[in-house]
């Protein structure tokens, strides 16, 4: 058991210290550093984001899931398409900030296409309206992806096609997920979207938090494109 709590305080310890990181290049070596240990170390967490996301998107999405092209915005090591490749979706393009992420997502073999691009910071590189499904899992929390992000997510998405997104409801988190909420809202009543599911889950996460314990609680927004 020692062996396990070790593991945990050590990867509360690395997570912590992301919050240290301030400017894009300071958050872009935290991850390129931390990639060669991320899968493992969300596994510590029991990180369970990437398989609600898909199987949120796979409920939905009546298409032809083997020729759908997926845009993974904030792929890291690609452990959203691994989940999405096991509904059967074949066809994902990745964009992540850091260099190190993307090497190991290109080592899953998942992927036809990876770009290196700080989302926030400039323009998606992608064309607009090119997407079956558009997905970011993970990124959309304080500190890091901001709220006026999701309208390029949007924008990349065909009409009819979808959007996934995620975010963490612990207590760092609330005011950001609330402005993320009035942004969505903002949208759907600009005919922008529609909402096609909202999934709270309780066991999102180990907390990482010296105020939490247990498990905090996360939720997956699904929009269909209008």
């Amino acid at each position: 058991m020692a062996a396990v709590t070790n593991t945990y305080e050590s990867v509360k310890a690395t997570i912590l210290s992301a919050h240290e990181s301030t400017t894009s290049a300071e958050k872009i070596n935290f991850y390129n550093s931390w990639a060669e240990n991320y899968d493992q170390d969300v596994a510590v967490l029991d990180y369970s984001a990437p398989s609600h996301a898909a199987n949120s998107i796979a409920s939905h999405f009546s298409g032809d899931r083997g020729a759908a092209v997926v845009l993974d915005v904030a792929c890291g090591t690609g452990l959203v398409a691994k989940q999405m490749r096991r509904h059967g979706f074949g066809h994902f393009v990745g964009i992540d900030g850091s260099k190190a992420m993307l090497e190991l997502a290109k080592e899953t073999g998942l992927y036809q296409n990876l770009k290196q691009s700080m989302l926030g910071e400039e323009p998606l590189p992608v064309q607009w309206g090119l997407f079956d499904v558009v997905v970011i899992v993970g990124a959309l929390s304080v500190g890091q992806v901001p709220v006026c992000a999701v309208r390029e997510l949007c924008k990349s998405t065909k009409p009819g096609g979808y959007v996934c997104m995620t975010t963490r409801s612990n207590r760092d988190n609330v005011e950001y997920k609330a402005a993320l909420e009035r942004e969505l809202k903002q949208m759907e009543d600009e005919g922008l979207w529609c909402c096609a599911e909202v999934t709270e889950v309780e066991d999102w996460e180990r907390a990482v938090s010296e105020q939490e314990e247990g498990y905090i609680t996360g939720v997956v927004y699904l929009y269909k494109k209008l």
